[in-house]
């Protein structure tokens, strides 16, 4: 089984571009299921308006992915009147779909993460416990770091901070996927438009 990151995403682009996203992710996610491939949306960002989405990115989970992500990797153009903005004489909206291997983000190794202990205090530092029961946890080659101190257990409050910074480092990764996606988009933008790998029309966003 294969494992692979798509990202979605409208660049700068307005409000439209940001709904082309949206309905970008259901087609994708559509044709997935039809693939019978496994797929998990790990992140959502929101757009301009209700309902759009600025980027979206799955991670898919199936035989022959190679294929599937080639044949939605690169521009994808719709082709539809703005439904926000009714006099607009633009029709073309353009959103960019990156694939990405697995190999690219660094896994996760509780080895590379510092614990340190300290003294729990409550509000107003108040009841300061004489036992270092809260938990500091460092990822040592990122930075990055969270502490827990949410309960009186120190062990809880070790889980605790490693779940938290598992999941801050995730987020990382994926952000920085996303500042190389967008460096991939202002780069080629312009020579892109005139080949889109997919076009759709409409209203109901249909594949031409």
């Amino acid at each position: 089984m294969d494992t692979k990151i798509l990202q979605i995403s409208s660049g700068r682009g307005p409000a439209e571009c940001c709904l082309a996203v949206a309905l970008t992710l259901k087609e994708l996610i559509r044709e997935a299921v039809k693939e019978k491939i496994d797929y998990e949306v790990i992140q959502r960002n929101p757009g301009p308006e209700n309902g759009t989405l600025a980027s979206a990115t799955l991670k898919l989970t199936g035989k022959d992915l190679d294929a599937f992500c080639t044949g939605w990797t690169g521009v994808l153009q719709w082709i539809a009147q703005s439904p926000y903005r009714k006099f607009h004489k633009r029709k073309n909206w353009f959103i960019s779909i990156e694939s990405y291997e697995m190999a690219n983000l660094t896994s996760w190794n509780e080895k590379d993460v510092k614990y340190e202990t300290l003294r729990a205090s409550g509000p107003g530092g108040q009841n300061v416990n004489k036992v270092e029961t809260a938990v500091r946890a460092v990822h040592i080659p990122s930075g990055l770091q969270v502490m827990a101190n949410d309960t009186r257990s120190q062990l809880q409050n070790k889980n605790l901070a490693t779940e938290r910074l598992r999941q801050q480092y995730a987020d990382w990764q994926l952000r920085e996927l996303r500042g190389a996606e967008q460096q991939h988009w202002e780069q080629h933008n312009a020579l892109e438009r005139g080949n889109p790998v997919r076009i759709y029309t409409g209203k109901a966003f249909k594949k031409t």
